[in-house]
């Protein structure tokens, strides 16, 4: 159950990442490298949920 609950909040993190990303984007334009720590931020997330999903599936808590 810690996994899923994991999953989801990694899951969270990362559309908030996305929805800040977009909100410098649209404020700062492209002088700005908040943008850029953004997307760092989201692709960290992003490789984090894939580590957590392939634990899971392969140690089986995630069933298909």
């Amino acid at each position: 159950m810690l996994l899923k609950i994991s999953i989801a909040l990694v899951f969270l993190a990362m559309v908030t990442s996305l929805a800040v990303g977009a909100g410098f984007l649209v404020r700062d334009g492209s002088r700005s490298r908040r943008v850029l720590i953004s997307l760092k931020v989201r692709v960290a997330l992003a490789t984090l949920l894939l580590a957590l999903l392939g634990y899971g599936f392969y140690f089986g808590d995630l069933g298909l």
